[in-house]
């Protein structure tokens, strides 16, 4: 049986690792309160009105442009119908040492750590321009999209890129399966045997040209052809001189004032003349405003269309002298006779001009 000396030494170490323990626990509890300012610091206490929690959880840490600056202290359900667009209610205690960072302004918003990480309060001050924050104030929100709403904002564009993946899929079936032009071209080896040889005849060409071969090598290569293009251009070059100096008819019609100012009066002349007939001057005017001239000149030209018909049609002098054959042939004749006539009064004047004169 121990004696009680060893009794009183084992309760001494009991109390011993007690209050080792304690100093411990109270250690641990500065640390951990340590990023809010200690256990017994200040608290300021805010509140912000979320229209989802999204996850948050009492205990989070909030934020301050990255820095921890207090924790979320309670959520709550605000039955309040002003308050029915964002019920929930979170109240969080900052450390009054960091509350000279917050004003009246800041607006706070839902974050999550990472991808997948918890919730948290974050506050953004970058744009406040109001007072210092006080005790028990309300910071405006900046709802933003947690991950639950972009899955769902995104499951559009999955249900599209599934359906692209099924067309690229069939594609790539369907080029296996050699259907198609680059199906064949994947597949078959005629094909590609065909391409193979379009591409050393294409080389070949290209060597050609490179050697001078043919009209485009030696467009490339001749030197000859060079100076002949280069001739033309410089007698191109030459004829253009030759214009803007006012040398020959091509030149003296771009420099000449004379011939310039000549159809100058000439364009005026047939500009006065076109008023003159517009205004029904002269017989050409007459002709284009009169309408009784334009009458007469009608009636005439149907009276002449007229004669001509009937001239035509064998009526009249005129017109038998041109349909009639026998007429053609008697007027033939007299000519005839007529031309014998004269012959022979040149062959003997005598017999046809002898005057006989009788005297009283």
């Amino acid at each position: 049986m121990p004696g009680q000396q060893e009794v009183r030494w084992s309760q001494l170490k009991v109390g011993v690792l007690v209050i080792v323990a304690l100093c411990a626990l109270i250690a641990l509890i500065f640390l951990m309160s340590n990023s809010t300012g200690g256990f017994w610091s200040g608290r300021l206490t805010l509140r912000s009105y979320f229209e989802n929690s999204a996850g948050l959880k009492v205990g989070a840490p909030v934020l301050l442009d990255g820095v921890t600056v207090g924790n979320v202290a309670a959520i709550h359900i605000i039955t309040d119908p002003a308050r029915r667009l964002t019920p929930v209610e979170v109240v969080m205690k900052i450390n009054r040492k960091y509350a000279v960072g917050i004003r009246d302004d800041s607006k706070s918003s839902l974050e999550t750590q990472g991808v997948l990480g918890d919730t948290l309060v974050d506050i953004d001050s970058k744009r406040a321009t109001g007072g210092p924050a006080q005790n028990d104030a309300e910071l405006r929100t900046t709802e933003t999209p947690n991950i639950q709403d972009v899955i769902q904002a995104s499951q559009g564009t999955i249900q599209r890129l599934d359906t692209i993946l099924d067309q690229v899929n069939l594609i790539a079936n369907t080029l296996n399966s050699k259907n198609g032009s680059i199906g064949l071209l994947i597949n078959d080896p005629t094909l590609y045997k065909k391409a193979l040889t379009t591409l050393n005849e294409l080389s070949s060409i290209v060597d050609q040209v490179n050697n001078g071969q043919g009209s485009i090598g030696k467009l490339l290569k001749d030197e000859s052809m060079y100076n002949s293009l280069n001739s033309m251009i410089a007698k191109a070059n030459n004829i253009t001189t030759e214009l803007d100096e006012g040398k020959g008819s091509a030149g003296k019609f771009l420099k000449d004032d004379t011939l310039y100012n000549e159809l100058k009066e000439t364009t005026h002349n047939l500009n006065q003349i076109t008023a003159t007939i517009n205004s029904g001057q002269g017989s050409l005017g007459m002709l284009t405003k009169d309408p009784k001239m334009a009458n007469k000149l009608s009636d005439t030209i149907d009276k002449l269309n007229s004669m001509l018909t009937q001239i035509d049609e064998g009526q009249g002098s005129l017109g038998a002298l041109l349909k009639d054959r026998k007429l053609y042939d008697h007027a033939d004749k007299v000519m005839t006779d007529t031309s014998d006539l004269v012959v022979a009064i040149r062959k003997d004047p005598k017999q046809y001009l002898t005057f006989h004169v009788k005297i009283f």
